[in-house]
């Protein structure tokens, strides 16, 4: 299968010039270190063990394996994001424990679950976004306005900490991710809405933007994948995922004078016409919703969730390469299209697939599965380059310049919501697995692990 060969081609450049760095640099065939994860290593190879498992790539899961249990150093020192952390090195270390049983990965993942605990000691318990893993220091980020911690990264930590708190038989996982619940159902909502940006010292929201892209995405998904998780006991966290939807679709959905349903930005009031890539998960996020909606909404709601997963299809349609720049707007005459050189880039994002994902498996109409091949041969054509894949920096070229950088969220999302869009459903069935936000599939209700991979 030709989206398994790419996961090989990704995994073995990565192995070849870039083992133990986070990510791989293409072209000049190195390795990228960054500074997100704060000393951490193998980003790509803890982001690439489950979808490696699920391929049957036995052979790379195994190098893999070995490098987790002889390499993976987490006595380290530096600024890391306590998000990233959580959904890349958390989700897969839990995701590579629940499919294979081995020890190595639940003892790494819960060591590593326990140095980010410091960041919740705030007066409210809201976490800062940066944790230095070695002292336990942690801020905010300087660009986050007066110091407020932003909605989608602490609102992205509930399904990994429960199951921190499942394994390791400590409660405190599930205090601290139930407390931001309590702080967030405490404070006043304008119009119901969630604002990106909330201080953790106050409990208040710092300024009022809200976006179902960046900054707020992860947060509504989470809610609704812990209610699925939960085995759908967890009824707090279903009608908070409710009542968000229901304000974003009265004061953000918006139809454009060519008939594209999309969800715009609030600025205080003030809509801003743009959708961003990372908002174009909602269409699956909607979909699986829509199943358990009120009486004679899951009709409503899967409608919308086409409309959307639609025009996020029309946002990669309309490029020269078919494949869709980092946002897109309605606000002149073209639709669905980057009018800002700044945003035309894509970095081998997954969100658009990952709705195709969905929608194929809640409807099983075979577009979905057209869509998902075009952008298979976008990327073969546009992002392959001798020695894996690369970003590009402008759609809308047919010779585009590529940004030498193979972002692990690649091989974790976009290579795996490709493989399961043409798969069985019964490969990590939507009944018995939860993907957390980087596609690392979590256990409903902790049924018998083994027995549900169903992994021949």
């Amino acid at each position: 299968m030709k989206v398994k060969e790419m996961m090989k081609f990704a995994w073995d450049n990565y192995k070849q010039y870039a083992l133990g760095k986070n990510e791989l640099r293409p072209l000049t065939k190195n390795g990228h270190i960054g500074n997100m994860f704060g000393g951490l290593r193998g980003a790509t190879v803890v982001d690439a063990l489950d979808t490696l498992y699920i391929m049957e790539l036995e052979e790379e899961f195994q190098e893999a394996k070995k490098w987790v249990e002889r390499s993976f150093d987490l006595n380290v020192n530096g600024e890391a994001s306590l998000f990233e952390v959580n959904i890349r090195y958390i989700g897969g270390l839990l995701a590579a424990y629940y499919l294979t049983g081995e020890e190595v990965f639940k003892s790494k993942a819960l060591e590593l679950g326990e140095k980010l605990l410091p960041a919740f000691n705030t007066p409210t318990g809201i976490p800062r976004g940066v944790i230095n893993l070695g002292s336990g220091m942690s801020w905010s980020w300087g660009w986050a306005s007066a110091g407020s911690s932003i909605l989608a990264e602490f609102g992205t930590l509930h399904l990994e900490f429960l199951h921190l708190s499942e394994l390791s038989g400590n409660p405190v996982f599930a205090e601290k991710v139930t407390n931001i619940r309590k702080v967030l159902n405490r404070v006043e909502k304008p119009q119901g809405l969630y604002p990106n940006f909330l201080s953790p010292v106050t409990g208040n929201w710092v300024q009022h933007h809200v976006s179902i892209g960046g900054l707020g995405d992860s947060f509504y998904e989470y809610l609704i994948k812990s209610w699925l998780m939960s085995d759908k006991k967890d009824s707090e966290a279903k009608k908070m995922y409710d009542d968000a939807l229901e304000a974003i679709e009265k004061h953000l959905v918006k139809k454009s004078a060519g008939g594209l349903t999309y969800i715009a930005e609030w600025r205080g009031g003030v809509l801003d016409h743009k959708m961003g890539h990372l908002a174009c998960f909602s269409g699956g996020m909607i979909a699986l919703g829509a199943e358990h909606a009120g009486e004679g909404r899951k009709q409503h709601y899967m409608d919308l969730a086409a409309e959307i997963t639609n025009t996020c299809h029309e946002s990669y349609a309309r490029s020269d390469t078919k494949l869709g720049p980092e946002a897109f707007r309605f606000d002149t005459g073209t639709e669905a299209m980057a009018t800002r050189l700044s945003e035309r880039y894509y970095i081998l994002r997954p969100e658009v697939v990952e709705s195709y994902m969905y929608m194929w498996r809640l409807t099983h109409d075979p577009k979905y599965r057209q869509w998902g091949w075009e952008a298979v041969k976008a990327l073969e054509k546009h992002c392959r380059v001798e020695a894996g894949f690369s970003g590009i920096r402008d759609v809308y070229t047919t010779t585009p310049t590529h940004d030498n950088m193979q972002q692990s969220f690649f091989l974790a999302e976009t290579l795996k919501y490709l493989y399961l869009l043409f798969c069985e459903d019964d490969v990590l069935s939507l009944d018995d697995w939860v993907f957390n936000t980087e596609a690392h599939p979590l256990p409903v209700n902790h049924t018998n692990f083994k027995a549900k991979a169903n992994v021949q």
